[in-house]
């Protein structure tokens, strides 16, 4: 697999399957409950897959108040095309919509917290992230 096969797209005519593999390769929870999270991705302000061939390589969503806030809750590449540069072209053309946004926000596991450091982002002040979770 090269990048330049990979093929971005914001339409969002792709099956559940082929989410659910995305997330489930990645062990996510929301895979735990497809209906929702096929739900609130096709309801997403914003929604970018990567695609190589027929293959869902990886996807990143935006949600906002259309005017001054966005999130930005899930970015996922298949393990397998991870560190090619997959998760970064989806990132950038999530932060470039909202560019003009006054808060531009996401919560980054331990994991990741390099990569989003690498693109822009950086710790909010000495604000923790809280939640009520459902997920495992």
């Amino acid at each position: 697999m090269t990048e330049s096969r990979i093929q971005y797209t914001e339409t969002r005519n792709f099956c559940i399957d082929s989410i659910l593999n995305l997330y489930k390769a990645n062990e996510w929870s929301a895979a735990e409950k497809p209906q929702q999270l096929y739900d609130g991705l096709m309801n997403s302000h914003y929604l970018v897959s990567a695609w190589d061939d027929d293959l869902l390589v990886g996807l990143g969503n935006a949600i906002t108040d259309g005017y001054l806030v966005v999130y930005y809750p899930h970015l996922l590449v298949l393990p397998a095309y991870q560190k090619k540069g997959i998760g970064y072209n989806l990132l950038q053309r999530l932060t470039s919509k909202y560019k003009n946004f006054h808060q531009r926000i996401l919560v980054a596991d331990n994991g990741a917290v390099g990569f989003y450091k690498k693109c822009g982002f950086e710790r909010a002040g000495k604000t923790q992230p809280m939640w009520i979770y459902q997920g495992k």
